[in-house]
């Protein structure tokens, strides 16, 4: 048997909110239907070669840092980063270890996502 990704999932206060960042983010649209309690991107209306993103709402507040978390590659990570800035990101800190520059943001839920500069 082998696994394949399907989705990556969000729990959220606002579905509709965190996913219209995050359609944003990536450049594709919501999917019909959306609302406040449950959003996605790619479910309905799949792009080829590309992952859902699912966001659905939970009535506790995130705790904790993210034990796990999206990385997106940039060719100039400078400009993605000020333009996910610009879209209601949060920057956090930068990195330059193991060969790689990254930065650290949260989206408008606070969770966090990395963008690298492309390898």
């Amino acid at each position: 048997m082998t696994l394949t990704l399907g989705a990556i999932s969000f729990d959220c206060s606002d579905a509709l909110r965190t996913a219209t960042f995050w359609s944003h983010v990536l450049e594709r649209p919501l999917d019909e239907g959306s609302t406040e309690e449950f959003s996605s991107i790619g479910l309905k209306q799949p792009t080829p070669g590309a992952e859902a993103w699912l966001f659905a709402r939970v009535p506790e507040a995130r705790q904790v840092k993210n034990r796990a978390h999206p990385d997106l590659v940039a060719d100039d990570r400078d400009a993605e980063v000020a333009r996910l800035v610009g879209l209601g990101a949060t920057a956090l800190d930068e990195h330059d270890e193991i060969g790689i520059r990254w930065t650290v943001l949260r989206d408008v839920e606070g969770n966090e996502f990395c963008v690298s500069a492309d390898h």
